[in-house]
């Protein structure tokens, strides 16, 4: 299917929303907020049979009202109005809709029959549905959502998401708005997927030069050879991750009353999968934690680590989920780096790769021992990349975390991940000001080696 078909969802100059409401809180009214949240430059055109003002904008009481060349509808009614809402839409020639509505495939029989029904009308209409059950889609290059949850303005960013549930568009944006530091591009929530299904949106984020990562999470593939075949194309100039849902009996029994998917066979799904360069999580949290250090740092060049941390303990540990769990291995240091590390650590100390850099802070200072010793890694040529836990606390004295961005500066190739262990209150502190300034923090402390290690494995697809 040819990107073109999807344009007017990302870039639409004009949005009819159907079932429009004066009412504060409801999603006929929410969703019109959001578009003026986010600075959408083209006409919203509302409807409602009472007409009127909503929003300042002039009421249609029909879509038959409406005027001629509308690119875009957001139909709000509910499930047993949308066959004939799209085939009102199709004859004002409005090519594109956006279905809100649940009550389909997803809940019973009856809803079984509507949803055929709505595949009906669209086959026989040509036009492009994405939904139902969905709260909608994000393009902020475009300054655009279909989203009904109550969002405001949206962070743009490279990172785009392609999610079979309604909900990511809505409390998920949410939550990474309110609790991360990154932005998104495009953000499509899938829904039943009637009509435009993963393969798809993949298709369209293939080709656009806003998308620089994908991330994924689906319970079932709708054409699973197409979505392969476009997905070895685009692992080779992307990152592509993808959480799939609906793996064991009850997940795939969870998944049909979700979205009404069926799941394919798992283990075949998961070679077919790695075969096309398509790295496989099985964490929710990795669709935010990854997708952060994707965002915010370049993706490693291989997997040789520099590891900077305060208790041997933490080395033992973590040495261990890196051999056990992962491809990441520990850099063999060059001569420079070892002499440099001896430097500024105490003679009884048998320093290496990870750093056991606590010794060194209790001679030279907090922040002198891990610049240095930081610094000493990402000047060493074996390594790729490099994660720090720092200690904070207002007891230990301040540690002005302005040279981490000044690293990032010098070595703009190589990632850099930070993790803590101290006051949270100070760690929460590092982490406002680290991340708007595009350094990831981690608060568990094996999360930066498990994200490092997904990032590895997309490297690996890359051209």
């Amino acid at each position: 299917m040819p990107r073109s078909s999807l344009d007017s969802f990302f870039e639409p100059r004009s949005v009819a929303v159907v079932g429009a409401s004066s009412t504060p809180g409801k999603p006929g009214r929410t969703v019109i907020e959001n578009l003026i949240a986010n600075g959408f430059k083209g006409r919203i055109l509302p409807v409602n049979p009472r007409g009127g003002k909503i929003c300042g904008f002039p009421v249609s009481k029909t879509i038959e009202e409406l005027p001629s060349g509308i690119q875009m509808g957001i139909v709000m009614l509910p499930a047993a109005q949308t066959p004939a809402a799209i085939q009102e839409c199709a004859e004002r020639g409005i090519s594109s809709v956006v279905l809100a509505a649940g009550g389909f495939a997803e809940v019973d029989h009856a809803g079984e029959d509507l949803q055929a029904e709505l595949k009906e009308v669209i086959r026989k209409t040509g036009v492009r549905v994405l939904g139902p059950n969905t709260a909608g889609h994000i393009s902020t290059p475009d300054r655009f959502t279909s989203s009904f949850f109550p969002l405001g303005k949206i962070p743009n960013g490279p990172i785009s998401y392609i999610a079979q549930t309604g909900n990511f568009t809505g409390a998920m944006m949410r939550s990474i708005m309110s609790g991360e530091h990154y932005g998104v591009a495009r953000c499509i929530g899938l829904g039943n997927a009637v009509d435009i299904d993963e393969a798809d949106v993949l298709e369209f984020l293939a080709d656009d030069p806003k998308t620089k990562s994908i991330f994924i999470y689906l319970e079932s593939l709708h054409r699973p050879q197409t979505f392969l075949k476009i997905a070895r194309k685009v692992t080779r100039t992307k990152p592509v991750v993808m959480l799939k849902g609906g793996a064991t009996e009850g997940g795939a029994k969870a998944a049909m009353s979700h979205t009404a998917s069926l799941g394919s066979d798992d283990n075949v799904l998961d070679g077919a999968l790695k075969q096309a360069g398509v790295v496989r999580i099985d964490e929710f949290t990795y669709l935010f934690t990854a997708a952060k250090a994707a965002a915010m740092m370049p993706i490693p060049a291989g997997n040789r680590v520099g590891f900077v941390s305060p208790s041997g303990a933490f080395i033992v540990h973590i040495s261990d989920i890196c051999h056990q769990r992962t491809d990441l291995v520990f850099s063999k240091i060059a001569a420079a780096t070892q002499k440099r590390l001896e430097d500024i650590s105490p003679p009884f100390i048998n320093i290496s790769n990870p750093v056991d850099v606590f010794p060194s802070a209790t001679v030279n200072g907090m922040e002198f021992a891990w610049r240095e010793a930081m610094t000493a890694l990402l000047k060493d040529p074996n390594v790729d990349a490099v994660v720090a836990i720092l200690i904070l606390a207002d007891e230990l004295g301040e540690m002005k975390l302005d040279f981490i961005l000044d690293l990032k500066r010098r070595f703009p190739e190589k990632p850099i991940y930070i993790s803590f262990s101290g006051d949270e209150n100070s760690n929460a502190a590092a982490k406002s000001f680290l991340e708007p300034k595009g350094v990831p923090t981690f608060p568990r402390i094996e999360d930066p080696f498990k994200v490092l290690d997904i990032l590895v494995q997309c490297r690996k697809s890359l051209a």
